[in-house]
């Protein structure tokens, strides 16, 4: 024989209760927001060129825009700034100095997989039919 599960209530189920009364409050507020007339673009003006010209902070798109050039700069640094760090750090170090990843060009990843004379091991089995490699 089963038994019901139990509803156990107690203070885990107020960050739950906070959640549904703070999309409540959202709901009424946008439901209660009146929206002005959409406004569309002129019908002879290309869009993509004056989104292009306000970047540059331009005056010569038909579509009025903002400036963006501060903003273009800004996240130009910020991605720049990101890569610089990320190869930071993936830069490897040895005994205090900077060691690429394959310094040797890959001869010991190569020595590895062969015997050791330079020569690949499948070489040896050039009667064996393959594809180019």
């Amino acid at each position: 024989m089963t038994t019901k599960p139990k509803l156990r209530v107690g203070s885990h189920l107020l960050p739950g209760l906070a959640a549904v009364a703070l999309f409540v409050v959202i709901a009424v507020a946008v439901l209660r927001a009146s929206f002005g007339d959409p406004q569309g673009f002129p019908s002879d003006g290309s869009i993509t060129a004056s989104i292009g010209y306000a970047m540059f902070n331009l005056d010569m798109g038909a579509v009025p825009g903002e400036g963006f050039l501060v903003s273009l700069i800004v996240i130009a640094v910020a991605l720049d700034a990101a890569l610089d760090g990320s190869l930071l750090l993936a830069k490897r170090e040895q005994d205090g100095s900077a060691v690429a990843l394959l310094a040797d060009g890959g001869r010991r990843v190569r020595d590895r997989l062969t015997d050791g004379d330079g020569a690949d091991v499948a070489d040896a089995d050039d009667d064996v039919e393959g594809g180019d490699r």
